[in-house]
């Protein structure tokens, strides 16, 4: 297996034209994107954006067990905590400052991306693998997609552009998932928007041919579009999708969260004494997660209810990078993925407690609005 951060593949279509296929690849770290492949993902569809002959490119992650379970915090802990003991005060965020500005950038160049793109979210979908997924053409999902963003358990909150797409869903719905960092599967990612089609995992090398089939006629962006749909149209089968867990729950969702704050929607769900399985795990994420995270999941949904994507991503950038400075987060990353005592000691002992100064210092850009590096994006980009 090549050791390289992502691997690439063009294949040839009955056209003459030529499918793009990009692989993550770091199947032992569930293909955690790293800086590296960011940088390659998106100087490789840069060149085919402009290449005639890719008529479409396939994303998927290496390995069976996951597309992309998430951007790799454990480097950015590590880039935060190498110089000392003190944990996190004060810590210079340059690597943070690199890599959430390369990540988003990353992210809206798939959601303006000009050709069609596919996403194969098999397995693992999280965090830094939704913003991957989330701008996809046709977002594609099977009977082993498993997608969620627990950025709760770890002191950050959910970016990537969810600041703007969670907004799009049930109200209620999108502030629910990122108190609680609640997993969805197939179903509820086709109810809930985050995804376009269910294909069964066994009929990847189907589509795959299917695609190289296909007739892409002039190869204006129509006539491509066209031809993706008609390859998928003869493999999707949602008769064997799972049975979804927030469309018959969205009457008990929407009443815990209803339109409070965060405290309330937090005491709300914590109390909530329904006899369920999926509700309890999500419960008890949240109880044993971040409660400034809390504060900020609710906060950032509220701020980007009626912007722009590229907005939602330029405040994301601020808070991201703020958050890497605070002590929560590199406690979280500590106590789950360093030395995974699952014990993480927080600033403040509740939601209810998070002073309002607190919030609002994370939300304080270190940059002018003329030095922001995100102050160009979405200036001549397509969206959607």
């Amino acid at each position: 297996m090549s050791d390289l951060p992502v691997t690439f593949d063009e294949l040839p279509t009955a056209c003459g034209g030529r499918i793009g296929v990009a692989t993550p690849n770091a199947p032992r770290s569930l293909n955690a994107l790293s800086l590296e492949m960011v940088h390659q993902l998106e100087a490789k569809l840069d060149a085919w954006a402009v290449d005639r002959s890719i008529v479409a490119v396939w994303l998927e992650g290496s390995g069976d067990k996951a597309f992309c379970a998430g951007g790799d915090v454990v480097a950015l802990y590590r880039s935060l905590t190498e110089a000392g003991e003190n944990r996190g005060a004060g810590r210079d965020s340059l690597l943070a400052e690199t890599y959430f500005t390369a990540e988003y950038h990353l992210d809206f160049r798939i959601h303006t991306y000009p050709k069609p793109l596919m996403v194969w979210g098999d397995g693992i979908v999280m965090g830094g693998g939704l913003g991957l997924m989330a701008g996809g053409y046709q977002r594609i999902v099977t009977e082993t997609t498993r997608i969620a963003m627990p950025e709760i358990t770890i002191g950050l909150y959910p970016d990537i552009g969810a600041s703007w797409f969670l907004n799009r869903m049930p109200p209620g719905v999108g502030a629910y998932l990122g108190l609680t960092g609640a997993q969805l599967n197939a179903r509820d990612a086709l109810d809930l928007g985050m995804a376009d089609r269910f294909i069964p995992r066994e009929r990847r090398g189907l589509v795959l041919a299917a695609l190289t089939e296909a007739d892409y006629g002039d190869r204006s962006g129509a006539a491509l579009r066209a031809g993706v749909q008609a390859a998928l149209d003869r493999h999707e089968d949602r008769t064997t999708a799972p049975t979804g867990q927030v469309m018959p729950r969205i009457d008990h969702l929407q009443a815990l969260v209803g339109a409070v704050d965060a405290a309330t929607a937090v005491s709300r769900i914590l109390a909530d004494e329904a006899d369920d399985q999926w509700l309890a795990a999500n419960r008890q994420r949240l109880a044993d997660g971040c409660p400034l995270s809390a504060q900020l999941v609710w906060r950032m949904l509220d701020r980007h209810a009626h912007t722009s994507l590229a907005d939602a991503f330029r405040d994301e950038l601020v808070l991201s990078v703020q958050c890497c400075r605070h002590s929560d987060f590199v406690e979280g990353v500590r106590a789950l993925l360093i030395d995974k005592d699952r014990a993480p000691r927080w600033s403040h002992a509740d939601a209810g407690s998070v002073p309002e100064e607190a919030i609002q210092a994370l939300f304080v850009s270190p940059w002018s609005s003329e030095d922001h590096p995100l102050r160009d994006l979405g200036l001549g980009h397509r969206v959607g």
